[in-house]
């Protein structure tokens, strides 16, 4: 936990008053430091609206945007289990983006706000719980002003205080009296776990019933009055732009009310707003802005990337693997240690780009007007939008509102906000208020893809069996690319993370990293670098197994050694501890009964990772038939991601990375030719069917007292490896390209 988050004994940390139906309303100003979703902000506080009404209704604002990882429940949690709330009374609700730009310098009101990287949880822990407890406080002194007592003599629960004789007051009727109380000065005493009633207890989403009855407000639901609808025609190919277009036809479509020509970046610059140039069509509704579309005749140009191809980039990266890259970490001397080894193992690996895909396309409402905007959407960084509105329309900030909605899934892809750019560009060159919608095929062809790379993988071992020597080479095409500010010598930073296992548990380390030149748009995917790393390391683990005929659990624990704690520079730091992964990887391995003598055709596979502050492990037991039919015997999983808050969430979220792990090992990637993208649609890029997963997914979720981290890409980077480890366990068929699709049946010969 940073200095900056521990700071919590300043006064003024809650300010009290009065609604206006005479409850109590605190708000929060906690210090904390903010993340890079918003360069600009200094560190600044984080500021909760907690209301509590006369009926004794609590009402608490959730900041940070709900993507379907669970934010919503679990951090109003946070507070209500210390404010000793009726959790059945509460009701949360989603807050706008709040920043203060009255200083020098922009403020956070309600705190960095934004969905990414499985920050929300461990950055809201320990300050909300003394919002939640200091809350609890005033009431108590409340209560005890009002029988006479002493505060100390106050207890509390399910939104009540409780006499020593058993008298109880609602919140509700303490609310008035308690808005009129001194703040406390000096953080006051949390919880022990074992008083916990709220957090570490299932509980559902609190919109369930709006989700499944269709009342949630998704971004794709926003029906502003007088918005006119709108969809874009983007340049196919990479850089491309456009060579003459004729736009009658799509003029004289009934309904067409405008068509506007939405210039992209040019080849080379920092994509800071929309992604590609294209040509938008504003109609009266979606059918006919989508006829109008249609009816477009576009020449194009095709860019500095027209020969592009998957092909040649494989090509690229075996070339560049030929040679010395960049090294980026190398410890001790493994040149030294390989001329020295018993034994060499080595394996290349290949991770494919892949499509975000989420449930619901990107989409928008955006209004220009001449001297502020307002923007409504499903996004993971709503302050990115309000920058990006800012950027293509001159706008000040101050004046630019932004509004989050529920997202139907965003795993990365909504954390950049070109498509609010493209609506506020669209809305400012028309003056009306635009609502900005994307298809499928949009969605599929324009997107910021996890990236691509070759692995190879070098291990020199001594007679023994014990890996003295390591190095990890990858060839891959950065996620920083066009990023602005980032140097050359610095775009490996997302694509190999230095600190991971097995960096200082082998003396003889290396990383090593080849900058790939593609034209296509790179971006954050669930767990990052981690979806990729994790399965290579774990895939080579068994590899390395197999060749020196050691037990592949068994060389995971060597590996890991005694329970030790090093340092993490990276996300999800500062420390790593051997031995929480350790558990997680000793719980799944005897759930499944690792070991055990399997009948022919069926195997077992284990992997075990760090991601983001937390620890996961997947056991997975598959079936492959003598014509390469794949079958899912069992699916366990196990997380360690400190103090449960909400076990529901939780087994969700890992039950919910399983699958889309799966999903994606099995069956995607993105492909190019001819400088553009191929896929267009779901026959081409073809996501799980219910028939191809495992029936169940067991979680495992570990009781820790430790800090809790999130949990939303955890179940993501070791199902590959797992999966890749049990198809070898099973029929002896090495994957180390993905995804799988076909190989089986062609390696069995069926």
């Amino acid at each position: 936990m940073s200095a900056a988050r521990l700071q919590v004994s300043r006064r003024g940390f809650l300010q009290a008053s009065l609604t206006a139906s005479g409850g109590l309303l605190l708000q929060a100003s906690l210090p904390v430091t903010a993340r890079a979703q918003d360069a600009t902000a200094p560190p600044n506080p984080i500021g909760i609206n907690l209301r509590i009404e006369r009926d004794n209704r609590v009402f608490i604002g959730s900041p940070s945007p709900e993507i379907g990882q669970g934010v919503k429940t679990s951090v109003p949690m946070i507070i209500a289990e210390e404010l000793d709330a009726d959790w059945s009374l509460v009701t949360v609700e989603q807050l706008p983006l709040g920043i203060d730009f009255s200083g020098a310098t922009p403020r956070w009101i309600y705190g960095s706000q934004g969905a990414g990287g499985s920050t929300s949880i461990p950055d809201a822990w320990a300050e909300l719980r003394q919002v939640g407890a200091q809350a609890r406080s005033l009431l108590r002194r409340a209560a005890a002003a009002r029988w006479g007592v002493g505060a100390d003599a106050v207890a509390t629960r399910d939104g009540h205080a409780l006499h020593p004789d058993g008298r109880r007051l609602s919140y509700g009727e303490l609310a008035a009296e308690a808005a009129a109380l001194a703040l406390p000065a000096e953080p006051v005493a949390l919880k022990a776990r074992a008083e916990y009633r709220i957090i570490g207890r299932p509980q559902r989403v609190v919109d369930a019933d709006d989700i499944v009855t269709g009342r949630a407000r998704y971004g794709i639901d926003v029906y502003e009055p007088g918005a006119f609808t709108t969809v874009m025609l983007r340049c196919p190919y990479f850089d491309g732009g456009i060579a003459s277009f004729d736009d009658g036809a799509a003029r004289a479509v009934p309904g067409v009310r405008a068509v506007v020509v939405v210039p992209g970046p040019k080849p080379g610059e920092p994509l800071t707003a929309n992604l590609a140039t294209g040509i938008a069509v504003v109609a009266d509704d979606t059918w006919s802005a989508l006829k109008g579309r249609e009816a477009l005749k576009v020449e194009w140009t095709r860019g500095p990337f027209a020969e592009e191809s998957s092909a040649a980039l494989d090509r690229q990266c075996g070339e560049l693997l030929a040679r010395t890259g960049q090294v980026v970490r190398d410890d001790g001397d493994f040149t030294a240690a390989r001329a020295a080894a018993a034994r060499v193992v080595s394996a290349r690996y290949r991770v494919p780009f892949v499509s975000h895909a989420p449930l619901e396309p990107e989409n928008c409402f955006v209004h220009v007007q001449a001297d502020r905007a307002r923007v409504i959407g499903p996004l993971q960084q709503p302050a990115g939008a309000q920058r990006a509105v800012n950027l293509v329309t001159g706008i000040p900030r101050p004046a630019i509102s932004v509004e989050m909605t529920r997202s139907g899934g965003g795993f990365g892809r909504k954390l950049t906000n070109d498509f609010v750019a493209e609506a506020a560009l669209v809305s400012k060159a028309t003056g009306l208020p635009i609502k900005l919608m994307w298809t499928r095929g949009d969605d599929l062809q324009h997107d910021f893809y996890r990236p691509f790379g070759h692995h190879e993988l070098v291990a020199a071992l001594d007679a023994a069996g014990a890996v003295t020597g390591w190095t990890h080479r990858l060839a891959s095409a950065s996620k920083y690319y066009r990023r602005a500010s980032v140097k050359a010598e610095d775009m490996w930073g997302p694509e190999l993370y230095p600190d991971d296992f097995p960096a200082r548990l082998v003396p003889n380390y290396r990383l090593e990293w080849h900058a790939v030149t593609s034209g296509i748009p790179r971006g954050s995917w669930r767990a990052p670098a981690h979806t990729a790393n994790a399965f290579v390391v774990q895939s080579f683990l068994d590899e390395v197994a197999l060749a020196t005929g050691q037990d592949a659990l068994a060389l995971r624990l060597a590996m890991l050694g005694a329970d030790r704690e090093f340092d993490y520079a990276q996300h999800g730091g500062p420390k790593f501890h051997t031995g929480r992964l350790r558990a997680v990887l000793e719980r799944v391995a005897s759930a499944i009964g690792w070991g055990r003598r399997l009948p022919q055709g069926r195997g077992i596979g284990l992997a075990a990772h760090f991601t983001f502050g937390g620890y996961a492990a997947h056991a997975i037991e598959v079936e492959v038939s003598p014509r390469g039919e794949l079958a899912f015997r069992r699916v366990v999983c196990a997380i360690d991601c400190g103090q449960p808050v909400n076990p529901l969430g939780i087994e969700a979220q890992m039950q919910g990375g399983t699958i889309d792990g799966l999903s994606t090992a099995l069956n995607l990637e993105i492909t190019i030719r001819d400088g553009r993208v191929e896929q267009s649609n779901f026959d081409g890029y073809p996501l799980a069917t219910m028939a191809q997963m495992p029936r169940d997914v067991e979680v495992i979720i570990v009781d820790s007292a430790e800090s809790p981290s999130g949990c939303g890409e955890m179940g993501i980077p070791t199902t590959a490896p797992a999966l890749m480890n049990a198809i070898h366990a099973a029929c002896g068929v090495r994957i180390r390209s993905l995804p799988v699709r076909d190989q089986l049946r062609a390696a069995l010969g069926a």
